[in-house]
């Protein structure tokens, strides 16, 4: 279960742009962090897989949902806490390798399968795709875009309350849905937050590397729930 975002933190729209140099540095700032954050993801889910973490995570999902809830929620708090000090860099990194190591289940699962490498490099490329496509368009769009974020808000959140409910009610149809429409609607929500970094209606880049990052996780890890699904070879 991994759709959720830090909604009540920085969506407030465009508020003042600032100058086109601080606007640029603070696109540039993010393009970087948002890189250099794949880095822990990596490591985090490297750890998880060889650890047998993900097994753990697998055998328990009521308790697994719960220490992702809690644990993603309390270092987003304390990122925003922190987000105008070097201390919200190094928690903005330490929630991406905590993220990693929540995503380890679905890759225990998917490497699991002949194919999984071949669909963890699908999912990834399909996702650059996305995100290319959504980095053009926010600088093409003249429209703001803002007044989207209300009704993609609502939509995670029916997407959140669902998955949870899907952990006990385990309807495959119900899963596939979920994905289907997690990786629309994050992906609307990552046009709108470059959108807003590009437009300057985004000032902080650690905050903008956090919603961005978790558009980028949600649609990367639906994307391979799907691909798994529908194109998993097992052993």
């Amino acid at each position: 279960m991994n759709e959720y975002r830090p909604s009540p933190f920085n969506r407030s729209g465009y508020a003042g742009a600032p100058g086109e140099v601080v606007r640029n540095q603070v696109l540039r700032n993010t393009y970087w962090l948002l890189a250099l954050s794949l880095i822990p993801t990596v490591l985090g889910a490297a750890v998880g897989l060889y650890t047998g973490i993900n097994r753990v995570m697998a055998g328990s999902p009521g308790l697994s949902a719960i220490v992702f809830l809690v644990g993603a929620f309390g270092m987003m708090f304390a990122i925003e806490k922190n987000k105008n000090n070097s201390l919200g860099v190094v928690l903005l990194l330490a929630f991406t390798f905590f993220m990693g190591v929540m995503l380890s289940r679905l890759l225990g699962f998917v490497f699991g399968m002949s194919n999984g490498a071949q669909l963890v490099m699908m999912a990834f490329g399909g996702t650059a795709i996305v995100f290319g496509t959504m980095a053009t368009l926010a600088t093409t769009i003249k429209r703001d875009l803002s007044s989207m974020q209300k009704w993609l808000f609502t939509g995670a959140v029916v997407i959140l309350v669902a998955a949870l409910a899907n952990i006990f009610l385990q309807i495959p149809a119900l899963m596939l849905t979920i994905s289907v429409l997690a990786i629309v609607i994050f992906s609307a929500f990552m046009l709108v937050d470059l959108q807003r970094v590009v437009n300057g209606g985004e000032t902080n880049y650690v905050s903008a590397t956090l919603a961005i990052y978790l558009d980028v996780y949600n649609v990367f890890s639906n994307l391979l729930m799907l691909l798994g699904i529908f194109g998993g070879n097992r052993e």
